[in-house]
């Protein structure tokens, strides 16, 4: 029987993110339909929910989350002051608000919602097709069986890692978070370079996202180290040796690691921000 057989779930926010987790949870039959209730306050983005996967939806979102066990809170970081303001003191003691705002720490979510059971979250994009890697963090306040059924609603997104550190969240948000766009700008690098060599674009895709898909397969399944895989492929004096003598003539290693330091640094920022509205903007009783 699921963790969430008895459980109710709200989605506050429900973009493409929340409705790849309510997709999976119903096509892995973790919940039924009417376990289900999202909120969006365009009527067509509603009703369009509630034909296709058979939820109830609604426009408000304290009306949302009155009933739920678990909230999924799945808005932009600009968001979070508008929203948070509409949820603070909404949302009740046992309840657990599952976080999927990039930057948002528990530390902002806890200043603007003035709810201490948080889990902040960072899948990435192939989540939406159930491929995704998902790491989060749950607070000390969070109950055992919150942290089963968090993990739980995380596979509906592919993988999940529960860390112990929140740093570790944002750290993943510059690697694994940020990762599809790395891997996509080198998808369409190498797609371009095929075309120039006079193949067609349509045949070049195919050669570079088969390759690349087939390469990351026998990587996860083959448990050797990269170096030892590549190793297996480059001949001395052959076109894996001419090739990465350019690649590293490149600083392509340098290059990759100075992007996710960026996107770490980025990450710190957005949170120190929103801790730094929530503060400023929330009233002090």
């Amino acid at each position: 029987m699921s963790p969430l057989s008895d459980r109710t779930i709200a989605t506050v926010g429900s973009g493409v993110m929340a409705e790849a987790m309510i997709a999976g949870l119903l096509r892995g039959k973790l919940v039924a339909p009417e376990q289900v209730v999202a909120s969006h306050p365009r009527s067509e983005r509603r009703d369009e929910l509630a034909a296709t996967y058979g939820i109830r939806t609604v426009a408000s979102n304290p009306d949302a989350v009155a009933g739920a066990d678990v909230v999924l809170l799945a808005i932009k970081p600009q968001m979070l002051a508008r929203v948070g303001g509409e949820l603070r003191g909404h949302l009740r003691d046992e309840q657990l608000v599952l976080s999927v705002i990039a930057g948002a720490t528990t530390t902002a979510l806890e200043g603007y919602l003035g709810h201490r059971r948080l889990v902040r979250s960072m899948p990435n994009t192939p989540a939406r097709l159930g491929r995704g890697m998902t790491v989060w963090y749950a607070t000390p306040e969070t109950t055992h069986d919150q942290r089963i059924e968090t993990s739980t609603l995380l596979r509906a997104l592919g993988a999940e890692l529960e860390v112990d550190d929140e740093r570790f969240v944002a750290m993943a948000t510059a690697v694994s978070g940020t990762g599809p766009t790395y891997v996509f700008l080198v998808m369409e690098a190498l797609i371009d370079a095929a075309v120039h060599l006079g193949f067609p674009r349509h045949v070049a895709h195919d050669l570079v996202v088969e390759t690349l898909e087939g390469s990351t397969f026998f990587a996860k399944h083959s448990g050797d180290h990269p170096a030892v895989l590549r190793n297996m492929v480059t001949s001395p004096g052959g076109t894996s040796a001419a090739a990465l003598h350019e690649l590293e003539s490149g600083r392509l290693r340098t290059v990759l690691s100075e992007a996710v330091w960026a996107a770490y640094r980025r990450t710190v920022e957005l949170g120190e921000q929103l801790e730094a509205s929530a503060q400023a903007d929330v009233p002090r009783s």
